[in-house]
């Protein structure tokens, strides 16, 4: 499986960016992806993820009614549109295919995760 991450760049807070993740085939027919981000000299988080087969989704806290996840089953693709964007979004983004769990996905632990991408970095201005 190989994940490629495309649309990250440098925005000026409030700005907007979509994200694409597009995928050369999934694992498992029923399959989770979920985007991950890290700044300079801080951790790596969970930002969110999606679950195809309901189309489940879960968000981390700080971004949650600006960022949207979405994805395209038919060409193995998943967006994060990211609105309202504020300096602290800046970050090297990936996006990561992961496993299912009982309901829904997991966007915060990287321990349900196993194929990433190379990463994209989204730049905000203040």
């Amino acid at each position: 499986v190989q994940l490629v991450e495309s649309g990250g760049g440098l925005v000026q807070a409030g700005g907007s960016l979509r994200l694409s993740c597009a995928a050369s085939a999934f694992t498992f027919d029923d399959w989770v992806v979920g985007w991950f981000r890290q700044a300079p000299g801080k951790e790596r988080e969970g930002v969110s993820c999606i679950r195809s087969s309901d189309g489940s989704t879960n968000y981390a806290d700080s971004v949650t009614s600006r960022f949207t996840i979405s994805t395209d089953n038919a060409n193995n693709t998943v967006y994060l549109q990211m609105n309202s964007l504020k300096p602290e979004d800046t970050a090297v983004y990936y996006c990561v295919e992961g496993t299912t769990v009982l309901d829904g996905c997991i966007y915060d632990n990287e321990s349900y995760y196993f194929s990433w991408g190379q990463g994209t970095q989204v730049t905000v201005s203040s």
